[in-house]
């Protein structure tokens, strides 16, 4: 053997390895794992584990193995925007999903523009994230936007045909403020006669809603438009009754913040404020007609998770990660400008149906369940009652 065919022999036998064993496509997923956030943050990461399981268990994709590297964003738009980094050049994901808030996902949105890279956002709702000014080839939103939770809410409220006096209450930040808008816009398309005669801003994480409640009750609004969710509507759930907050309202608050969810339910068990109206992207307990699909993914995510009840969030995880996997298919390749030219018009399938990225605003316009969380002595928490998808409204009883 000469010594170049030696050398060459040599160069291959250390090579080989690494070109058999094809590397992981990785997924960088920050999301806030602590903090009141974490009622949804947590589960929506669970949903995600679970499809990355799933799909490994069949085979993984062109023939490699998904690898989701999650982070704990603490639902704070410097950390995410740190984590998105760090993912992307100490860790070399491929691919960015996770992000809760609407504050979180804009600035992580920017990171993925400068690095060119496909990020996911599945929860995150302001408007401002996919406008015309911020959009770019690489963000995609999964999630309902704020667009979309004012509208609904408003067919709701505008529904109550006695309520002339409406008040807002909603976290002071991008999210909150652009739902509070659109819905006042639909409010006042819907019913010129009614009034907004109070707004109420609390900071994302707030500990001490009362100053917030005893204004707005001073007010004496018929009904409320409400945005407060997670872990803080928890809070402020648990200090608005012993003050009759919802008593004084007759329980006419409709929030679209998710509090709907089996997540929050369980959370407030029988605190809850029963009577009032708000969604969630899964209802989790179906009362009829509950599609095979559904069924099928909610018994998987009970063993996956051991848990005895299902999140609502978690749905928004798994099919983050198989919309992302559908691109890469269609694709055939993780570079990110072809997989981005892929999810343009890519119809996906979900637990709950099918949805599609519109080429022109990369959004799903994904609806939610909406009804009224009430009392059910079958289950420890409360649940929603006859629930309906909305994604245009209007809504009607």
């Amino acid at each position: 053997m000469t010594l170049q065919r030696l050398l060459f022999a040599i160069i291959a036998a250390t090579l080989m390895p690494s070109a058999l064993a094809a590397e992981n496509i990785k997924i960088g997923f920050p999301m806030p794992l602590s903090g009141p956030a974490s009622v949804y943050g947590v589960p929506v990461t669970k949903g995600a584990e679970m499809a990355v399981q799933e799909i490994n268990a069949s085979g993984g994709v062109l023939g490699r193995k998904l690898e989701l590297l999650t982070r704990d964003s603490k639902a704070s738009a410097d950390e995410a925007v740190r984590l998105a980094r760090e993912l992307i050049i100490k860790d070399n994901v491929d691919f960015l999903s996770g992000t809760l808030t609407s504050a979180e996902a804009p600035a992580v949105s920017t990171i993925a523009k400068e690095n060119k890279i496909v990020f996911i956002a599945p929860t995150s709702k302001t408007i401002q994230l996919t406008s015309p000014a911020n959009l770019h080839p690489y963000i995609f939103r999964l999630a309902s936007n704020t667009d979309i939770d004012g509208r609904n809410g408003a067919s709701i409220i505008a529904s109550w045909k006695d309520v002339k006096r409406v008040a807002t209450i909603a976290p002071d930040y991008a999210y909150g403020r652009d739902a509070v808008a659109a819905f006042v816009d639909f409010i006042k398309k819907a019913r010129p006669d009614i009034e907004i005669v109070d707004q109420q801003w609390p900071k994302l994480g707030q500990s001490d809603f009362t100053p917030f409640i005893n204004a707005q009750m001073a007010k004496k609004p018929d009904a409320v438009f409400c945005d407060v969710f997670g872990g803080d509507f928890v809070t402020f759930a648990k200090q608005a009754a012993p003050l009759g907050y919802f008593k004084a309202i007759n329980n006419r608050l409709a929030d679209a913040g998710e509090v709907g969810t089996t997540d929050v339910a369980k959370a407030l068990g029988a605190d809850y404020p029963y009577g009032i109206w708000s969604d969630a992207y899964d209802p989790v307990i179906w009362p009829e007609n509950e599609p095979a699909e559904h069924k099928a993914f909610i018994e998987h995510l009970k063993t996956f998770t051991n848990e005895q009840y299902a999140s609502g969030w978690a749905i928004m995880g798994y099919a983050s990660i198989f919309s992302l996997v559908e691109g890469i298919k269609k694709a055939g390749s993780t570079n990110s400008d072809k997989v981005a030219k892929a999810l343009l018009g890519l119809t996906f399938d979900t637990p709950i149906g099918k949805l599609t990225y519109n080429e022109k605003t990369h959004e799903t316009d994904m609806g939610e369940f909406w009804g009224q969380i009430v009392k059910d002595d079958r289950y420890p928490f409360a649940v929603m009652k006859d629930p309906k998808y909305l994604s245009q409204g209007p809504y009607t009883n």
